[in-house]
């Protein structure tokens, strides 16, 4: 039986179809644009880390991984999406960082890197698998000693809310607080830095209508 305000709202799945659609109609999004401000967050729990290597895990358009790669960071973006590396590779030459960073077309839920990283970054990224797993796929790509950055929207599961396309909600399991993530980093390996609930203003929006985010970040530093 149907309730009430959900008879026009379905889950989606965070697939490829799903992100080369998101990435095609973003194209006048001003957080999508050359020149946009990375995510806050990212600059705040990076500020005081010596530049190595990098990985942004789902890195859309290459903002993050753009952001990192100018302040000495060697980076590779990774992206499930060929329309978002379009354009992260677009601004890459723009900015003449083609020495910096390097962009992988790939699913992350089955793709492993090469190398283990100084840094992993996940800055909204959404998979195809519940956020958790996600996680703590990724942090076994941050090297001895190195870190790992999640930046994740605490998303409503009300009907009303809504993540893309019109009509659709993001599934429960796309969401994770701060301590769910820390619980699957293992207290032996791991010493955790930042563990909170955030909020922000998505790069590109001013004034008094600007949407509010609420985020979940957490830094920790992997010890062996």
């Amino acid at each position: 039986m149907e309730h009430a305000g959900e008879s026009h709202s379905r889950e989606h799945t965070f697939d490829k179809d799903y992100w080369e659609r998101h990435w095609q109609e973003r194209g006048t999004d001003p957080a999508a644009t050359p020149g946009a401000a990375p995510n806050p967050h990212v600059v705040r729990e990076t500020a005081g880390l010596v530049p190595g290597t990098a990985l942004d895990a789902g890195c859309g358009t290459g903002t993050e991984a753009l952001w990192l790669a100018a302040r000495g960071w060697r980076v590779v973006g990774a992206d499930i999406s060929a329309a978002a590396l379009a354009e992260a590779s677009a601004q890459t030459a723009a900015r003449s960082l083609a020495g910096s960073v390097s962009w992988v077309e790939a699913d992350l839920v089955s793709w492993a890197p090469e190398q283990q990283f100084d840094l992993v970054v996940a800055s909204y990224a959404h998979p195809a698998i519940p956020q958790l797993a996600f996680y703590r796929h990724i942090s076994e790509w941050v090297a001895p000693g190195g870190t790992l950055l999640i930046v994740g929207h605490l998303h409503a599961h009300s009907a009303s809310h809504r993540h893309g396309d019109a009509g659709q909600r993001p599934p429960i399991e796309a969401t994770a607080g701060p301590e769910g993530i820390t619980a699957q980093l293992d207290s032996a390996q791991w010493k955790i830095i930042t563990a909170e609930e955030q909020s922000s203003t998505p790069p590109g929006h001013r004034g008094g209508n600007a949407p509010v985010l609420n985020d979940v970040v957490v830094r920790a530093v992997r010890q062996s």
